[in-house]
């Protein structure tokens, strides 16, 4: 891969195996739109962290939420913190043992997080996620109230300071391995979706959007 765009920062510049970086924006942003989930780690006195939650995009910036009493979403607008999303395509095999490896597409962000307190940005946001599960759904849901509105609390980070890391293709056999018999090739990871399976106590016709959840790839 081929890049023409530089590292954002010192921390940013991928050092192993850097011929799969790229600090293109349009690379971090499929591959952040692609997810529904991130990690993140940080550290506190009790030691370092590092969890999953939900993740949205909307410009040029990431988003997640929580509870008003989430301990994590209060540390996070303190200190810095690194966000990473990994999509695993495919296992590599190769002639060597050692030259096996994995095609994936990853993406790091580094940066503080904020606060987002205007409340129609606050509600925007919301709506945004809501969009990201389900196009069109949120017209047919009942929308949050005030009550739990101020009971959540929004952050985003700023998109400026990430990495990019991806692998696609076969194996890279050394010279000397290309002798040895042995199958080699891309075993690779299908994201399907499967059919919307209606709930118990559901009343009502399934949707266009839902119907087609399973006819749609990942």
């Amino acid at each position: 891969m081929t890049t023409t765009a530089l590292p954002p920062s010192p921390r940013t510049r991928v050092r192993r195996v850097a011929e799969l970086a790229s600090y293109e924006q349009t690379a971090l942003y499929a591959i952040l739109d692609a997810a529904y989930l991130c990690h993140i780690a940080f550290h506190d006195d009790k030691g370092s962290h590092c969890i999953p939650t939900a993740c949205w995009r909307i410009d040029g910036h990431l988003y997640i939420h929580g509870s008003n009493g989430s301990r994590m979403l209060k540390l996070l607008q303190d200190s810095d913190v690194c966000v990473t999303v990994t999509h695993l395509d495919g296992l590599v095999l190769a002639r060597s043992a050692f030259n096996h490896t994995m095609n994936y597409r990853s993406a790091m962000v580094y940066g503080r997080f904020e606060k987002v307190s205007d409340i129609g940005q606050q509600h925007a946001a919301m709506d945004a996620l809501m969009e990201k599960l389900m196009p069109g759904r949120l017209a047919h849901v009942r929308g949050g109230n005030a009550k739990e509105y101020a009971a959540t609390t929004v952050l985003r980070i700023a998109l400026d300071e990430y990495a990019v890391k991806q692998r696609k293709g076969g194996p890279l056999d050394d010279a000397g391995d290309m002798a040895h018999a042995v199958w080699t090739g891309e075993l690779p990871f299908t994201h399907g979706r499967g059919a919307a399976v209606a709930d118990a106590l559901n009343t009502c016709d399934m949707p266009a959007y839902a119907a087609a959840w399973g006819t749609e790839s990942a």
